[in-house]
């Protein structure tokens, strides 16, 4: 089993549009796989099609009431591919989990007894202890980052976090890639935004970059895959590519 943690602190990065299309790829390749949405917005609950209002049991209720994880989990429409899904109720975690014994490891122990190909843990815009406990969880982290003027920024901060729960926490922990999103090819500024992070990350750049895509945008609010969606748009394509490469990576 593979449990890749997708996270960046910045939001709006293209992290929830990656854990799903990357989740549904390797899904229709035969995989079995599991998403954990673990953002109080449930933004990849709601864009693989389930309406965060009617959920039961919760990531939530794994996380702080000891609802066992097979439990909380439900299948999508796409075959192979399962969620542990959120709720808005999710942002009480953290106040609630800040008083535990070992509450760094609840995600882990919780989903410890799980068995898929691969488990995504979409992470929540922060490097607060839901953060933590993904990365403690984890096999390994994604870190999406939009070429931007300031994508750089925080990048810092976020390899000191990761070191850190290497440290300790996790040493197991490895950097799986950094994926460039929202790339316009008709813009320098993304050239030189994905220069830059290659001079500060190197090999660990995905070879494939996410385009700025409109179809890619519309997808969510669809409760669609991309795939789904527009399976001849570029960003179709891109995120066909990259999950191989996450393949081959783990």
């Amino acid at each position: 089993m593979n449990i890749i943690a997708v996270l960046n602190q910045k939001g709006g990065v293209g992290k929830t549009t990656s854990t799903i299309n990357i989740a549904a790829s390797l899904a229709s390749s035969g995989k079995s796989v599991l998403v954990i949405d673990l953002d109080p917005q449930a933004n990849a609950t709601s864009g693989l099609g389930i309406d965060k209002n009617v959920v039961g049991s919760s990531i939530y209720n794994v996380l702080t009431t000891g609802d066992k994880a097979e439990n909380a989990i439900i299948d999508t429409h796409i075959d192979g591919l399962r969620i542990l899904p959120a709720t808005t109720s999710l942002a009480a975690a953290e106040p609630e989990l800040a008083g535990e014994l070992q509450r760094e490891l609840v995600l882990k122990k919780s989903i410890s007894q799980l068995v898929y190909d691969v488990i995504l843990i979409d992470c929540p815009p922060s490097l607060g202890l839901l953060s933590i406990n993904a990365l403690a969880a984890a096999d390994s982290v994604l870190i999406p980052v939009q070429t931007e003027f300031y994508a750089l920024e925080g990048l810092g901060l976020l390899m000191q976090t990761i070191q850190r729960v290497q440290g300790g926490l996790n040493p197991d922990l490895k950097l799986l890639g950094v994926v460039m999103t929202m790339v316009d090819p008709r813009n320098s500024l993304s050239g030189q935004v994905i220069e830059e992070v290659k001079k500060h990350f190197g090999e660990y750049v995905f070879n494939t970059y996410i385009p700025r895509n409109v179809r890619l945008a519309e997808a969510p609010s669809f409760g669609k895959t991309i795939f789904e969606h527009d399976r001849w748009s570029k960003g179709s394509r891109a995120y066909k590519n990259l999950a191989k490469e996450v393949i081959n990576r783990g």
